[in-house]
C-alpha cells in the first residue's frame, strides 16, 4: 500500500465525518482539489501552509482506493504533489491523529506508519 497525508482543520474534519465525504479545507475548495503530501514532504508542507493553526490533524490515506481522481501534479520546485480532483470517501482513510501546536507556532507531526 501507498499511503498520502493531508492537514485537516478539526473541524472541517469533524463535519466530514458526520456526513461521510471530505471535500477539503477552504483552500481545497479554492483550489478545486484536495491537497495531499507524501511523508517525505508532509512537515516542509504543514510548516509553510498550517503554521499557527491549533486544530491540525494529520490524515493518512490509501492512494489505491482513490481511482483516477488521484492525481500527481507539479508543485513547488516542479516536484510532483499528489491532488484529489473529487471528494474523499471516508473508507479510504487509515486514520486521523491530532499535530499538537509547539510554542513556536510549528506542529509535532504524529508517527506515520
Amino acid at each position: 500500500m501507498a499511503w498520502i497525508y493531508h492537514l485537516a482543520r478539526r473541524a472541517d474534519w469533524d463535519a466530514a465525518r458526520t456526513g461521510g465525504v471530505y471535500r477539503g479545507g477552504a483552500a481545497d475548495r479554492s483550489d478545486g482539489f484536495i491537497h495531499f503530501s507524501t511523508a517525505a514532504r508532509l512537515a516542509e508542507s504543514a510548516a509553510l501552509y498550517c503554521a499557527g493553526i491549533a486544530d491540525l490533524l494529520v490524515v493518512a490515506v490509501d492512494t489505491a482506493s482513490l481511482g483516477a481522481d488521484l492525481r500527481w501534479e507539479a508543485g513547488r520546485d516542479g516536484e510532483a504533489f499528489p491532488h484529489l480532483h473529487g471528494p474523499l470517501d471516508m473508507a479510504a482513510v487509515r486514520w486521523a491523529r491530532a499535530a499538537p501546536l509547539r510554542a513556536d507556532g510549528r506542529h509535532d507531526l504524529p508517527d506515520l506508519t
